[in-house]
């Protein structure tokens, strides 16, 4: 299967690197390239890409409030977005992934690291630029609100696929740390992900930070 792709970014130049990019895989398409937030959360609403790729500081509609309409909270039906920008600003960081992003890179990043973080997202996997994952874990340990309590119990075996997931561990690392088939992993995440009224594996992971069962 094809994962179609939008880009979004208000320099053509960035744009046509991302495409040469994704159109090199195989199995990725740019279906759309959109100029700024207001443009791309229309191209995005009208052809449902698998994947949206958005900058953060574009005219008219930044990256994060693009984010928050198409993947946040309040979203039905929501989108898969990886912001891609220059600014590795904490505050952009936490504004994005709280807002339903699923990935989080750098523009210096490596192209087989953007390849990487498409593909995560259509697992339903996160995938957060390395040289700002320790600063997000760090804040996510420090004391801020009460983590939420969950709508039941989580069964032990839950609570080790959440301390996993905390870890950064796939789906597939998971399965082989635990000695169990992939099936079973996405069956647990899928209860607790009801459980605890998450989104996406980064809702999990900074539940599991904030509530203390991973340190």
């Amino acid at each position: 299967m094809t994962i179609s792709v939008l880009i979004a970014d208000d320099q053509q130049m960035v744009r046509a690197g991302f495409r040469m990019i994704i159109d090199s895989q195989p199995d990725m398409r740019v279906v759309a390239e959109a100029r700024d937030g207001v443009e791309a959360v229309a191209l995005a609403r009208r052809l449902r890409p698998q994947v949206c790729l958005l900058d953060i500081r574009m005219p008219r509609m930044d990256g994060l409030e693009a984010t928050r309409l198409l993947a946040g909270p309040q979203v039905p039906d929501p989108l898969r977005v990886v912001i891609v920008t220059t600014f590795d600003l904490d505050e952009y960081v936490y504004a994005a992934l709280r807002g339903g992003a699923t990935g989080f890179l750098l523009k210096d990043s490596r192209p087989a690291l953007l390849v990487e973080a498409v593909r995560a997202a259509v697992r339903g996997d996160a995938l957060v630029s390395p040289s700002v994952t320790v600063r997000l874990l760090a804040h996510l340990t420090r004391p801020q609100r009460p983590a939420r309590r969950p709508a039941e119990p989580l069964t032990e075996r839950e609570l080790q696929v959440v301390r996993l997931v905390a870890r950064g561990r796939t789906n597939e690392e998971i399965a082989g740390e635990l000695f169990v088939s992939l099936s079973t992993v996405k069956t647990h995440l899928g209860n607790v992900q009801r459980k605890l009224a998450a989104r996406n594996r980064v809702e999990i992971a900074a539940w599991a930070w904030e509530s203390g069962i991973v340190r």
